[in-house]
């Protein structure tokens, strides 16, 4: 085997384990948003509103809360579209690269 293929092997191995980093991260992020839906839903049949801070909880306003949840929501909403673009963007490499190196083990005859 070329030591190229070797290499585009190995290429493709960390490509995978980044991959995996992705997924991860994108989960981590969908279970966030998740919990933000879940106190926004809450705080829209709830009367008082709290908020935690530090070891201690404190009364806030809804609306205050409201418009905090709201932007952490947005936020992450972007983060997830950057981490889909990305683990794309690294799929297609992964896939051309792929290609390359099968036809380079099983050359054309």
């Amino acid at each position: 085997m070329e030591k190229s293929t070797e290499e585009k092997i190995q290429q493709l191995q960390m490509i995978e384990q980044g991959m995996q980093n992705f997924l991860a991260q994108k989960q981590q992020l969908q279970s966030q948003l998740i919990e933000i839906e879940s106190a926004i839903k809450e705080l829209g049949t709830s009367e008082t509103a709290f908020k935690i801070v530090g070891n201690i909880m404190v009364s806030a306003k809804k609306e205050d809360l409201l418009k905090d949840l709201n932007s952490k929501k947005e936020l992450i909403e972007l983060r997830i579209k950057s981490v889909e673009k990305q683990e794309s963007k690294m799929k297609e490499k992964a896939s051309a690269m792929q290609s390359e190196v099968m036809e380079k083990l099983n050359p054309k005859k």
